[in-house]
C-alpha cells in the first residue's frame, strides 16, 4: 500500500471512507477449477435498476445497497439495505423481468426499544434454494421464512461493532427477531471489530452462516470471511479453520477485503461469490470455488469489474447476489459512482449473455 493510500485508510471513519481511498488493480492467478464461461457475468446492463429516492424523511433517502435476489409467488423479489442518514433499514422490491423493479417499502425496520436494532436493521439473506442454477425459491422453516441480518449499535454509517442475528416472517413484510446468533466479542481476533453481511444456507441437516468481519473497529482494518454452523438455529459454532476466505497476497484484488459472501451450490462444487478490495481502493466482485463449504480456492477472473469514468459503477462494483433464469446468470451488485463531493450508490445487474441478443428481456415462467 502506498503511503498516501495508507494515510487515507487509517483516517477512514467508516468502511465507505476506506473504500473511497483510491482506485485500480489486477487479478490473482487461478488456484482452483473455475470457468469464466460457466460462472462469469461479463455483460453489464449499464444502468441502475434501483436507486435512492432522495426524498427527505424516506428510509431510502441517501442510498440503496446490498441486493439479495430470489423468486417467490410468481415474481422476482429483491431485498436491499437502505440508508437515510441515520442508519440502515431493509426494503423490498418486486419485478416481472429482473430489470424493472417496484419498491414495496421498508419491511425490516429499526426498533427504537431494541438495543440491537435501535439504529440499524440490515437484513441481507433469506433462506432459499442452494443451487446456483435453481429458480431461487425461498425455503420456509416451520411455516416461516428465515432471514439473517446484521446491525450496528450506533447511529451513523456503520458505527460500532455489528452483530448478526436471525429473524422470521410469514409474509416477508413483518419480521420477528430474537437474540443475536453471533457476537464479535465471542470470535477470534480477525472478527472482533464487527460482523458484516450474513449468508444463510441449509445443507443436509445443518445450517450455515457465512459472514465477513473486520479485525478492528477503527483505523486500518482488514476484512475476511468465515462460517459458523448449527443444527437447531440456536447454538452456533464457528469453524475452527476460519477465516475460510482470507486476504490475498500483496497486489491481489482482495489484499484488504474478502467480503460479502454469496455462497451457492453448483453440482458437486460450491461457488463463493464475494467482493475484494485491493490496496488502491478498488472494490469489485470476485469468485472462489470449492468441493465443500469450508475450502474455497480463489479464481483468477474478475466477475464484475468497475466501469469507465461516467458509468454507474465507475467507483465500485461489489456485493454480489445471483439468480439464474432461462439459462442466464443474473448478477446483481452495488454500483457506486462519484457525484460532486459525494457519491451515487445504487443497484445494477450484469449477466452471462449479451443484452443485445434476441430475447434478452427476462420473464417469469
Amino acid at each position: 500500500m502506498t503511503g498516501n493510500a495508507l494515510h487515507l485508510y487509517s483516517r477512514a471513519a467508516s468502511r465507505r471512507g476506506f473504500l473511497a481511498a483510491a482506485l485500480s488493480a489486477g487479478v490473482v492467478r487461478a488456484e482452483g477449477p473455475c470457468s469464466p464461461a460457466r460462472y462469469g457475468t461479463p455483460y453489464k446492463y449499464g444502468k441502475l435498476i434501483l436507486a435512492a429516492s432522495g426524498q427527505e424523511g424516506a428510509y431510502d433517502r441517501v442510498s440503496v445497497d446490498c441486493p439479495f435476489v430470489f423468486r417467490h409467488g410468481g415474481k422476482f423479489h429483491l431485498t436491499f439495505v437502505a440508508f437515510d442518514g441515520v442508519g440502515y433499514q431493509t426494503g423490498l422490491a418486486t419485478s416481472d423481468d429482473l430489470l424493472h423493479w417496484r419498491k414495496q417499502g421498508v419491511v425490516f425496520r429499526r426498533q427504537p426499544s431494541s438495543p440491537l436494532l435501535r439504529y440499524n436493521a440490515a437484513m441481507n439473506w433469506i433462506l432459499r434454494e442452494n443451487g446456483l442454477r435453481s429458480p431461487g425459491n425461498l425455503l420456509p422453516v416451520d411455516g416461516y421464512f428465515l432471514g439473517a441480518y446484521h446491525a450496528y449499535p450506533n447511529a451513523g454509517y456503520e458505527q460500532g461493532a455489528a452483530v448478526i442475528g436471525l429473524c422470521r416472517s410469514r409474509d416477508l413484510l413483518h419480521w420477528e427477531t430474537g437474540e443475536p446468533a453471533l457476537l464479535p466479542g465471542d470470535g477470534a481476533p480477525w472478527e472482533r471489530g464487527g460482523l458484516y453481511k450474513p449468508c444463510l444456507l441449509k445443507y443436509q441437516d445443518t445450517y450455515y452462516l457465512f459472514y465477513n468481519a473486520k479485525n478492528q473497529t477503527a483505523g486500518s482494518w482488514n476484512e475476511q470471511t468465515g462460517v459458523a454452523y448449527s443444527k437447531d438455529l440456536k447454538t452456533w459454532s464457528r469453524y475452527p479453520g476460519n477465516p475460510i476466505l482470507r486476504n490475498g497476497p500483496p497486489g491481489s484484488p482482495d489484499e484488504h477485503f474478502a467480503s460479502d459472501p454469496c455462497v451457492l451450490q453448483d453440482g458437486d462444487r460450491w461457488a463463493f461469490y464475494y467482493f475484494g478490495l485491493d490496496s488502491k481502493g478498488v472494490a469489485r466482485d470476485l469468485l472462489a470455488t470449492g468441493p465443500d463449504l469450508f475450502h474455497p480456492s480463489r479464481c483468477g477472473s474478475i466477475m464484475v469489474d468497475v466501469g469507465k469514468p461516467g458509468s454507474v459503477d465507475s467507483r465500485y462494483a461489489h456485493k454480489p447476489s445471483l439468480i439464474q433464469h432461462n439459462g442466464d446468470l443474473y448478477h446483481f451488485y452495488c454500483a457506486v459512482s462519484p457525484h460532486g463531493d459525494g457519491e451515487i450508490r445504487g443497484i445494477s445487474v450484469a449477466r452471462s449473455r449479451p443484452w443485445t441478443e434476441r430475447g434478452s428481456q427476462a420473464s417469469v415462467t
